[in-house]
């Protein structure tokens, strides 16, 4: 199979898995990313000749990119990719697209001889990531463009405002906190909530605390 994912069931019971600190991927979105070590070459490799799906998820520690070994504890939540973008360069590294199809519950891992790790998974509790749209609703968009205009100002940043009003508002959300410069422990925080108005409302709970704090001169922990 190597069309998109429609729903639960159009999902393998396992994926191979690419931990990646600090990785944040949702439904619909596409993340770059840029392969070079042997074990994640042979994966997309792997990938390419099946069905081109990719589980990317944080390791719990923050202090590796992408942990060596097997037994490095990996966090419990991550996000399914579909490859949709593959180049590969004159140094022998992949430059690849990930498109985000669901969330999903790591299981248990899977005794493999890949260089990568593989593992059982679970999308049950992510169902809705399938048609974020009927969410929409439960997010108050003049809101959220609201504080996002004044934290994008915080941060001195250039943004298109006319693309902004164009984005479709699950897209919105979801690529705010993509974008976001929050840590590894945040982005999980965020990744892990389920509902797309959660979700949004967790966003503005972080970026109002970070302005709010820099204002008074303390530091966001």
């Amino acid at each position: 199979m190597t069309r998109r994912p429609k729903s639960i069931s159009d999902v393998p019971n396992s994926v191979p898995l690419f931990p990646l600190s600090g990785a944040l991927l949702f439904p619909r979105l596409q993340s770059p990313l840029q392969i070079f070590e042997p074990r994640y070459i042979e994966l997309v490799d792997d990938a390419l000749a099946g069905q081109r799906l990719i589980g990317l998820i944080q390791p719990e520690a923050s202090d590796a990119e992408s942990p060596e070994g097997r037994d490095a504890p990996l966090r419990r939540v991550g996000t399914l990719g579909r490859l949709v973008h593959f180049e590969e360069t004159g140094d022998a590294r992949y430059l690849i697209g990930l498109e985000g199809i669901c969330r999903f519950d790591l299981g248990d891992e899977i005794s493999c001889a890949t260089p990568y790790r593989q593992a059982e998974i679970s999308v049950d509790r992510f169902a809705s990531d399938f048609d974020e749209t009927n969410q929409t609703r439960a997010v108050d968009r003049g809101r959220f463009i609201r504080v996002m205009r004044a934290y994008v100002d915080f941060l001195d940043m250039e943004i298109d405002w006319d693309e902004v009003e164009q984005t479709d508002t699950a897209d919105l959300v979801n690529l705010g906190c993509m974008l976001s410069p929050y840590g590894p422990s945040e982005k999980q925080l965020l990744l892990e909530t389920i509902t797309l108005g959660d979700r949004a409302e967790t966003l503005l709970a972080l970026v109002e605390m970070e302005m709010a704090q820099a204002k008074s001169g303390t530091i966001l922990q």
